[in-house]
């Protein structure tokens, strides 16, 4: 379960299974299939006691009450969500076996010390979380890599729970922010993707950016822009019941934006520009050579009439036409012919 960055190179692809298991284990292992298949890093599931996590007379929030069409409290519906430690246990051997990384958020302090005793070298703060000292506090004093999710939150309150988890053994380095908006689905208009790079500029840090948006087309761009981390929910299918499942990837669009990304992260390159080997063939053809407008006879002066440029490039470039004005013909040249040093004293 590590989590290592190749600077510049790869981006760390979270596929958030969340709740869309719906409480059933066999749903949570085709989940994992999926996630494997399209060739994500982590798969990612959620650690919570709903006992741990919501007052019995909490509702649910809008999306959730419209994507469940059910009313009942936010208590009884996650619930109903849980996965037991030995859920855990038989979901990471499943990963290990379908060759992806099992990953999964805590959501209580019970939950921070259970993923701990998993060996997890890395850890996740959900939007919720961000304005729980308790609960940063004790993941600071873990000492490891923590990825820091920034929905519905302001700059202030990001530097606060920054501030908290350096108070401890973390370093910049091992933090990496999420920009976020948690709204399922977040509206374009939301979506604010310069957040991101203000959040690095203005904090110094390595960042990421957890989607919610429909489609695949902002995280991408997100990665163009140089998240490092991309989180993105997907489900085996969006009609499916559930809080979560709607604005999640069904499972060829989560393969498709894999896809998209990998090919993105190497058509960003190293940022030398130069000619490639692709197109070096192209430019004898695509660019041109300085040729004679007229017959030119021996002893001319040359002058900038006499000369055109045209294709294909096999002489002398057009931009070294005023280092040849004013030289001699010393052998008579023939129109349209291609110039060349040898005419020319």
């Amino acid at each position: 379960m590590g989590f290592q960055q190749d600077k510049h190179i790869k981006t760390i692809i979270i596929a958030e299974a969340g709740v869309n298991h719906n409480g059933s284990i066999d749903l949570a292992k085709q989940l994992i299939n999926v996630a494997a298949e399209a060739g994500v890093d982590y798969v990612k599931f959620q650690t919570f006691k709903a006992d741990n996590l919501v007052s019995k007379s909490a509702k649910k929030a809008a999306y959730q009450i419209a994507n469940t069409k059910d009313n009942s409290s936010q208590y009884d519906m996650l619930k109903s969500l849980e996965l037991s430690e030995a859920n855990h246990i038989e979901l990471i051997e499943y990963c290990k076996k379908q060759k992806v990384k099992f990953f999964s958020t805590a959501f209580d302090l019970d939950g921070l010390d259970f993923l701990n005793t998993l060996g997890f070298d890395i850890f996740k703060v959900p939007s919720g979380e961000i304005t729980n000292y308790s609960y940063l506090k004790k993941l600071a004093k873990f000492g490891k890599p923590v990825i820091l999710s920034t929905g519905m939150s302001t700059m202030q309150e990001i530097r606060d729970a920054l501030d908290v988890l350096t108070s401890e053994q973390l370093t910049k380095d091992q933090i990496t922010i999420l920009h976020c908006n948690t709204e399922y689905p977040t509206p374009m208009e939301d979506v604010n993707l310069n957040a991101m790079l203000h959040i690095r500029d203005q904090l110094g840090v390595k960042v990421g950016y957890s989607d919610h948006t429909l489609g695949i087309e902002v995280p991408i761009a997100a990665v163009s822009l140089g998240a490092c981390v991309i989180e993105k929910h997907f489900t085996l299918d969006r009609s499916l019941p559930g809080p979560d499942h709607k604005a999640s990837l069904e499972p060829s669009e989560l393969k498709h934006m894999v896809h998209s990304i990998r090919n993105i992260e190497t058509a960003l390159g190293n940022g030398i520009k130069k000619p490639t080997n692709s197109e070096l063939k192209n430019r004898e053809i695509a660019r041109k050579s300085l040729y004679v407008t007229r017959g030119l006879s021996e002893g001319h002066i040359i002058v900038e009439e006499d000369l055109t440029a045209k294709r294909p490039a096999k002489g002398i470039s057009p931009m070294d036409m005023p280092k040849l004005l004013g030289r001699q013909v010393i052998k008579s040249i023939e129109k349209d012919a291609l110039l060349s040093l040898d005419y020319l004293n």
